[in-house]
């Protein structure tokens, strides 16, 4: 049974430039790369790095790069967000809103929106869009969502949503996510994971002795793995692969968007070059870091990525969508809220 409490919910995603001009993508580059969980430089260093080479190099570049995703409503990732906030928003009594961590709508915007639309508001759940706890996603999300609440000192409380990788809920969406594509003909399924630089790795390491640093980390038993993006990485993609009944060889992992050396390895790019070689002429590819489809999996990879591999000597290539507004997806995030209103703490940080 619900308990009688005023109560919101806020979706929280990456985010995008507000247009695919140089400014608007200068801008958000500068806020994303500027997080000192991004780029985990000094800020003097950080600042040198990132406003002084990478976006006067890159802003074009990717506002380029955008332009080949754009639509009529906007961002792709933006857009796909509002649409699951409404699809949400259809099995939920609470108010539904979302934000973003860089860009806009920002969490201000997103609280003074619950606090408008439900008076004498009394709780925020925040359910953050990121499967896998990183430092440089999930992490730095409710991060930057608690300084505004702290800033603001808002009369409400929050309450948080775990990191859901091995949730059963979440694998059993992404299973009827991917289950009609193995209907074609397929040598190969990629897992194309969001790479973070090994560093990440080990600062996230609760017990400062584990990650990257035990000999097949991943695979022995840990409290590391409660904040460890590569452990849950991995559990993701054993869990789905178990569930589709997917023969070991016939999956792998990769990780891509690197920026840099010392990277979590193997590469996704340099992955979809040798594929092929490999006797591996026909893929599937998907990237269940992501939830909505963005720049990194509709440019980086379906354009792309797709682009390597016929060019290296592939005959087919299709990339599964993220779970967007998947009917399992909405299903399941509906759950999520119903059992925490029913008193289920299972999914609260």
């Amino acid at each position: 049974m619900r308990e009688a409490v005023k109560r919101g919910v806020m979706l929280m995603n990456l985010g995008s430039p507000d247009s695919t001009e140089v400014k608007d993508v200068s801008r958000y580059l500068k806020e994303f790369l500027m997080d000192g969980r991004v780029i985990d430089y000094p800020w003097l260093l950080r600042t040198l790095l990132v406003k002084g080479i990478i976006v006067p190099f890159r802003a074009p570049k990717s506002a380029e790069a955008y332009k080949t995703i754009w639509t009529k409503e906007g961002s792709p990732l933006v857009v796909l967000t509002k649409q699951l906030q409404a699809a949400v928003q259809e099995l939920v009594p609470e108010k539904v809103v979302i934000s973003m961590r860089y860009g806009n709508p920002s969490p201000e915007a997103a609280f003074n929106e619950l606090m408008q639309a439900v008076p004498g508001l009394e709780e925020v759940i925040l359910l953050p869009l990121y499967p896998h706890y990183a430092m440089s996603s999930y992490e730095t999300a409710v991060e930057h969502v608690m300084e505004t609440y702290r800033d603001k000192k808002y009369p409400f409380r929050i309450q948080t949503i775990s990191a859901f990788y091995n949730d059963p809920a979440y694998i059993a969406a992404m299973v009827e996510n991917i289950r009609p594509y193995l209907n074609q003909e397929y040598d190969h399924v990629l897992f194309s994971y969001h790479g973070v630089p090994g560093r990440h790795i080990r600062k996230s390491d609760t017990t400062g002795v584990h990650c990257l640093k035990v000999a097949d980390c991943c695979n022995v038993a840990s409290a590391a793995h409660k904040t460890c993006y590569r452990h849950q990485a991995f559990v993701t993609t054993r869990l789905i692969a178990e569930q589709l009944q997917l023969p070991k060889e016939k999956y792998s992992i990769s990780f891509q968007s690197r920026l840099g050396k010392g990277w979590l390895e193997p590469f996704t790019d340099v992955r979809l070059e040798e594929m092929p070689k490999e006797g591996i002429k026909k893929l599937l590819v998907l990237c269940p870091a992501f939830v909505s489809d963005c720049l990194e999996t509709l440019e980086e990879i379906e354009e792309r990525g797709k682009e390597t591999f016929m060019e290296a000597g592939g005959e087919s290539f299709a990339m599964i969508p993220c779970l967007n507004t998947h009917p399992a997806w909405v299903k399941t995030i509906a759950g999520w809220l119903d059992a925490y209103a029913a008193g289920d703490q299972h999914m609260m940080v």
